[in-house]
Formats: C-alpha cells, sequence, structure tokens
C-alpha cells in the first residue's frame, strides 16, 4: 500500500511541475513608438519562447521564468515556468520599451541573476528599419544580482544564448 501511494505521489507531483511549464507565447499585436508620432505594429503569431535548445527569443512587453538545470557547471537546459517554483535556479527576464509622454526614450532588458556565479549569456536584436539581426554587447551579471540593459534603437525582439557562467 505504501508503494502505490508513494508512486501516486510521484506522479501528480511530477506532473504539476509540467504543467508549470510554458512552451509557447500566446499571439498578441505587438506595438512599438519609434517616434512622437510614429509606430510599429506586428501580429506575434503563437511561437515557441526557445528556437532552439537554450536560446530564448523575446519581444518587448514580455516578461520570463526561466528554470535552469545545472549539471556539470554548465547550463545544461532552460525552460519557461509559470510560476517559480525553484526561485535560487530561476532567471527572470523583462523586456520593455520606455515612454515619456508619448515620447520613446530607449529599450530596456531586465535580467535577475539568482546563482552564486557571475552569469552571461550574448545577444542579437532585430530593429525597426533594417533587415537582418544585429549582435549587441552585454554586461555579464554578477552573482545573486540584476542587469539592465539599455538601447536607443526600436527593438522588435531579442535572441538571448550562449549562457555561461565565468569566473
Amino acid at each position: 500500500m505504501k508503494k502505490i501511494l508513494f508512486i501516486i505521489l510521484t506522479f501528480a507531483s511530477n506532473l504539476s511541475f509540467s504543467q508549470n511549464e510554458i512552451k509557447e507565447r500566446e499571439p498578441f499585436v505587438l506595438k512599438l513608438a519609434v517616434d512622437n508620432e510614429q509606430f510599429y505594429q506586428m501580429d506575434v503569431t503563437k511561437s515557441k519562447y526557445f528556437v532552439k535548445e537554450n536560446i530564448i527569443q523575446i519581444y518587448p512587453t514580455e516578461k520570463l521564468n526561466i528554470e535552469v538545470e545545472i549539471k556539470s557547471d554548465t547550463i545544461f537546459s532552460m525552460k519557461v515556468v509559470q510560476k517559480i517554483v525553484e526561485p535560487k535556479r530561476t532567471i527572470q527576464i523583462e523586456f520593455f520599451q520606455n515612454i515619456t509622454e508619448k515620447k520613446p526614450e530607449g529599450m530596456m532588458l531586465k535580467v535577475t541573476n539568482p546563482f552564486n556565479r557571475k552569469l552571461n549569456y550574448n545577444a542579437m536584436m532585430y530593429i525597426v528599419g533594417n533587415n537582418k539581426w544585429i549582435s549587441t554587447s552585454i554586461i555579464p551579471i554578477q552573482p545573486n544580482l540584476m542587469n539592465f540593459e539599455m538601447w536607443n534603437d526600436v527593438i522588435i525582439t531579442l535572441v538571448l544564448e550562449k549562457w555561461r557562467f565565468e569566473n
């Protein structure tokens, strides 16, 4: 009887943890201020957050909780979760456009590092008025702190990749 109860509880807990994972974003309309009068607008379709393994695509207005699995001192896997169940293993990412009195004041990416080690990643941006991906520099995030990256460009989307720890 104890074995059966254990199996049922194990199955139920695995089911509840897997229900916390979000594999795809829901469709939405992205609207960005280009200047005081012009806006850029596009329909973001239902799509995966990870375009490839551990490569995240994020749009302005999105806030993501990325739960990380670490193996052999490296970031092994990542998944977007609805609720933070493992705070010491969950990177928080928020991407938004600053607007003051209908005037764009730049784009901001906020990344919270929950680890006891310096966290780094690479980023590429796709901006209004350009038809190619552009690499951008990123400042490594100190242990247990958050970092703010800012750009004057109007960024449609970012790709964040090559997540790693640094000494």
